[in-house]
């Protein structure tokens, strides 16, 4: 552990993040955890409530960004997520040489299926302009250099934490499946239903946990598929769940069909769980689960989905063995400190060191 404060003494330090920092996915949870850390660390990191229309702000949204960046003194550090800070290059550019500007990316925008035309080339130019920027999994900072063009030298990657979690049960007769993620296209819950559908023969209850709201014609696509495939006593969707570990804690495996992900926060907890995992080889997550903990299947797949789903419900004993493979590997994951430590070094090294330019256009 750091201590709490070191010198030289430093300015406020803005965080800005779109709509609300009590959201519940993955991302906001990332941003709520770090800024408490940094607070706890002596930094002075004051949040910045942003519009929640981003990643698609209209022009009054960008206007009450740009002022709340002019508001900030010259030489200042403001952190933006990567929500906002993708959709708005101009801005960007407007203050890059004034401020030091910090984008953390979890994911890229372009990815979300469905990405509105445009962003790629956005959040590209978005990027040029800022001085460091913060990368959840290197999976994502070899993306960003590959395929972004940032600068290696300007990525820092400083993954998210994971907190100890008491062992799931593991004992549900019939076998109780969980998926824990926002019903968003990204998050392939029509594939696992499409899977699911193809082991109605075996015994399972399956909770899909996470927000309704964040792409509603997609949520109701979802919920017709489970009346079509006669799923709707066996599949709950129990939207946004307060204290999500009880439901870890009370399942027996853990799905999660994402077309992609930039680390996966839902599956870290799964792992600290001991839960057996199936997966997809989507992004970050064969960094993070390994084969011997459940499954990993193409994404996109509901039959190779189904074929794991049907192997691991079908034996028991192959779900023991999983489990173990998983609760090894949740312990191995780093806690909060790591991310707090590399986040704290590069924004006294920014705050401390001389006014370097930002990145050139």
């Amino acid at each position: 552990m750091k201590p709490t404060c070191r010198e030289p003494p430093c300015r406020d330090i803005g965080f800005a993040v779109p709509g609300s920092l009590a959201t519940h996915t993955g991302g906001y949870g990332y941003d709520r955890r770090l800024i408490a850390a940094l607070q706890e660390r002596g930094l002075p990191v004051r949040h910045l409530r942003w519009p929640a229309a981003f990643p698609a702000p209209d022009a009054d949204d960008l206007a009450q960004v740009a002022r709340s960046l002019q508001a900030w003194p010259d030489g200042s550090v403001v952190i933006i997520d990567g929500l906002a800070f993708g959709a708005m290059p101009a801005q960007a550019a407007a203050e890059a040489r004034r401020l030091a500007l910090v984008a953390v990316v979890h994911h890229p925008l372009a990815l979300e299926p469905g990405a509105r035309s445009g962003l790629l080339a956005s959040e590209r130019a978005a990027l040029r302009h800022a001085r460091a920027v913060i990368a959840t999994s290197a999976t994502t900072a070899n993306f960003l250099v590959s395929d972004y063009g940032v600068p290696a030298q300007r990525l820092l990657v400083a993954p998210p934490g994971t907190d100890p979690a008491p062992l799931a049960a593991c004992i549900g007769q019939p076998p109780r499946l969980l998926c824990v993620g926002a019903i968003t296209p990204r998050k392939g819950h029509d594939t696992l239903v499409a899977a699911l559908a193809e082991v109605a023969d075996l015994d399972w209850l399956c909770t899909l946990a996470g927000d309704p709201t964040r792409a509603p014609d997609f949520e109701s696509a979802v919920q017709r598929q489970i009346q079509a495939a006669g799923l709707a006593d066996r599949i709950r969707v129990a939207g946004e769940v307060a204290g999500v570990g009880r439901l870890y804690q009370a399942a027996d495996l853990f799905v999660l069909a994402s077309r992609h992900e930039g680390f996966g926060m839902a599956l870290a907890e799964a792992l600290a769980h001991g839960l057996p995992v199936i997966a997809t080889r989507a992004g970050a997550i064969p960094a993070l689960v390994p084969q011997a903990a459940g499954a990993l299947v193409p994404p996109g797949d509901p039959e190779a989905l189904a074929q794991a789903l049907r192997r691991l419900l079908s034996d028991p004993e192959a779900r023991r063995r999983a489990a173990a493979v998983a609760r090894a590997a949740g312990q191995a994951l780093p806690g909060w400190d790591l991310a707090t430590d590399r986040v704290e070094d590069l924004l006294r090294s920014l705050m401390s060191g001389p006014a370097a330019p930002p990145a050139s256009p």
